[in-house]
């Protein structure tokens, strides 16, 4: 098992690759999966390297991507795919806002706690396991016409709609 050391060092290399990486402007749009694998190819960069590297809801901001100018930050093949999947959406004419990305844990339990589990009725999952604590998942702000649209089109993208009475959640299972 590496060390703390290692770790920083594994961390600083994935940074620095992220930031030198710049996605071919056509093929993001029309299949946003296989560039999301290809990216985490590159980077060395997945949900699995997370769960190796970091509990859910502890990934440091410097190791999530913001999604575009939106303040909002996800893994970085997450992310990509994200940012890919918005600019179709909006050449299709289709508004997609975005009201929720990486939870921490303490925000986890803090949604549990006002929202309730899931398991119990609710909208929360157990603190420590949702996939927005893994920085894999988005809340959106979809109205019926951005909702078919992400029915339609987000597997292109390798965004699933997981949660039965969550029609806003969005996890990302293209990595």
């Amino acid at each position: 098992m590496e060390g703390i050391t290692g770790i920083a060092t594994r961390m600083a290399e994935i940074r620095h690759q992220l930031a030198a990486f710049r996605p071919p402007a056509a093929p993001v749009a029309d299949d946003a999966a296989a560039f999301a694998g290809a990216l985490t190819a590159a980077t060395g960069v997945s949900e699995a390297t997370l769960k190796k590297t970091y509990d859910n809801g502890r990934i440091p901001a410097s190791a999530l991507t913001e999604i575009g100018a939106t303040g909002h930050r996800l893994a970085a093949p997450a992310a990509t795919a994200m940012e890919g999947l918005l600019r179709k959406a909006q050449a299709d004419g289709v508004t997609i806002g975005i009201t929720d990305s990486y939870r921490g844990y303490e925000e986890q339990v803090d949604l549990a706690r006002r929202k309730g589990l899931y398991a119990q009725g609710g909208l929360a999952a157990a603190p420590g396991t949702s996939d927005h604590g893994w920085g894999m998942a988005v809340d959106l702000d979809l109205d019926a016409k951005a909702q078919a649209w992400m029915r339609a089109n987000a597997g292109r993208f390798g965004f699933t709609e997981n949660t039965p009475r969550e029609p806003w959640h969005w996890k990302f299972a293209g990595s």
